[in-house]
């Protein structure tokens, strides 16, 4: 039997090496001139390759169709994932938040573990190929490559990654083959992708990382979501993990219409703990002027801008502010309001939310309910994620689902 594996990032090198070790004659079809282009930038450079955490957290942190994971999940885990990379001599650490990392800090040994495991299994790869069209015959399928060749295989499995980064091979070519071959695909949008922010006050802090505050994203009364974390200040709006892990969440309404976020601060105090705090501040520096003393609570790049939003003047004297200005400016601090205009493009994203429909789908298996032959794997599918090691498993876990039943 020859399995044609179209895609050479995660999920397809993972499905190749799965599959040619079994005794499948593997043919891996990639349209740059190497592997792993995603792969290599995922972690900024280091790779976080799955997540140690337990099967309850691993499930909960899949924000599209969990359930289809089931069987995926359980049948190649994290755990799974873990002894595979270890297997090919890579050494990995666990780091906060259970995300797994090689030891070195370094992607491309992840990918070399790959390419090793892909050459010892004798999988045959085809740089520079990429696949235009995916056709059914009566008997298997055609192939029909760029250069003007054909070939033939009997099975495919359809590993070309979603729209994110297109500088790395990601146009969305899955998409279209699943569309031709009469396929639902669904809406895909941007994810775990930062948002552009309204006020004119985020270029002023441009570049400021903020830790261990809490984010909520609001639709009039309505909450989309609400993250605790860390975010970082850019010419453009707000990023870092809180707001990329918000954007799996409420990114779909955020594409619709504008909408607000409220930044709290200073989370560990209610507003009764962060007014007592702020008198007993104010007491201290009764004699100094406000932008002075207002210091205090804040890095040295914020502190102006809040100033400015409390509507306190600058060289007030502490001891003349009154209890309503300082309401407001302990309201600034709970409730620090943006408003998000919208998600930054695909060349910012982590991923693509959306895709292959599930349902189209058989959880156990990758294979195509209509199509028998046909499989699809990784970000393709209408599957997505958190940030921290879970996207790269749902590849690996996918993967290795098709791989097993070929």
């Amino acid at each position: 039997m020859r399995l044609a594996v179209i895609g050479g990032g995660a999920a397809g090198m993972m499905a190749s090496v799965l599959a040619a070790e079994k005794g499948v004659k593997v043919d891996l079809y990639e349209r740059n001139e190497k592997l792993g282009k995603k792969l290599y930038i995922t972690g900024k450079g280091r790779c976080n390759l799955t997540n140690a955490c337990d099967m309850e957290e691993l499930l909960g942190s899949v924000k599209r169709n969990p359930k289809f994971l089931y069987s995926a999940f359980y049948g190649f885990s994290n755990q799974d994932a873990v002894h595979f990379f270890e297997k090919q001599g890579l050494r990995l650490k666990v780091e906060r938040g259970n995300r797994v990392f090689p030891e070195s800090d370094r992607s491309a040994d992840v990918l070399d573990a790959l390419k090793r495991a892909m050459k010892k299994a004798g999988v045959k790869v085809h740089l520079n190929s990429r696949v235009e069209r995916v056709r059914k015959k009566e008997e298997g399928f055609l192939l029909d490559i760029r250069e003007g060749e054909t070939v033939q295989a009997d099975k495919v499995f359809v590993a070309t990654g979603g729209l994110s980064y297109e500088s790395t091979g990601s146009t969305g070519d899955g998409y279209r083959f699943a569309e031709e071959l009469g396929l639902k695909v669904t809406e895909c949008i941007p994810s775990l992708v930062p948002f552009n922010i309204k006020e004119p006050f985020v270029k002023e802090l441009q570049g400021l990382a903020l830790k261990n505050i809490a984010v909520r994203v609001m639709d009039g009364k309505k909450v989309l979501c609400e993250e605790f974390g860390e975010m970082l200040f850019t010419h453009f709006g707000v990023s870092g993990p809180v707001i990329l892990t918000a954007s799996s969440v409420c990114g779909k309404k955020i594409k619709e219409k504008e909408v607000k976020m409220f930044l709290d601060l200073k989370p560990a105090l209610s507003r009764e703990q962060l007014d007592a705090r702020i008198l007993r501040e104010f007491e201290a520096a009764k004699n100094r002027k406000f932008a002075n003393a207002a210091s205090v609570f804040f890095p040295s790049k914020l502190t102006p801008v809040m100033v400015e939003l409390s509507g306190i003047f600058p060289d007030k004297k502490v001891n003349e502010i009154t209890r309503e200005e300082r309401q407001r400016f302990l309201s600034n601090m709970k409730e620090l309001e943006l408003t998000i205009t919208g998600l930054r493009g695909y060349n910012e994203a982590v991923i693509t939310r959306g895709g292959v429909s599930v349902k189209e789908i058989d959880p156990a298996t990758m294979e195509s309910r209509k199509i028998p032959g046909l499989y699809f794997i990784g970000e393709v599918l209408d599957l997505d994620a958190v940030t921290g090691g879970f996207n790269l498993q749902i590849a690996w876990s996918t993967a290795a689902a098709a791989a097993e039943h070929v």
